[in-house]
């Protein structure tokens, strides 16, 4: 079974899951979400939940992942961007989402990745 989409969104989100928080309470580490952060993680489940399957997949998975995002500076279209957010921190937050609309059980399913 194969399963294919794109999003087309402006602004790209370019905050990852790797910017969350921490403050102290009662002398205990809580970790949060910044604004900016939940932002980028309501746009993406906005965007992937049109896509959502009526089943979630029982299989390992392989993902094929493509972040364009707009042309800046002298970067010429089609060109790679080697510059931060870093390609692993970017899966993350997409993966969370994913997992939360029940792409999956467990992101674990995902075998394969071309980013």
């Amino acid at each position: 079974m194969t399963t294919e989409f794109f999003m087309p969104m402006k602004n790209p989100p370019t905050v990852t899951h790797q910017q969350k928080q921490v403050t102290i309470i009662n002398d205990k580490p809580v970790f949060y979400e910044p604004a900016e952060l939940k932002a980028a993680r309501a746009k993406l489940m906005a965007h992937l939940g049109r896509q959502a399957p009526e089943h979630m997949y029982t299989k390992p998975v392989r993902l094929i992942v493509k972040w364009c995002f707009p042309i800046t500076g002298k970067r010429q279209d089609g060109e790679y961007k080697a510059t931060k957010p870093d390609i692993d921190n970017s899966q993350k937050l997409l993966f969370d989402c994913m997992t939360d609309l029940k792409f999956w059980k467990d992101d674990a399913l995902v075998v394969s990745l071309i980013a």
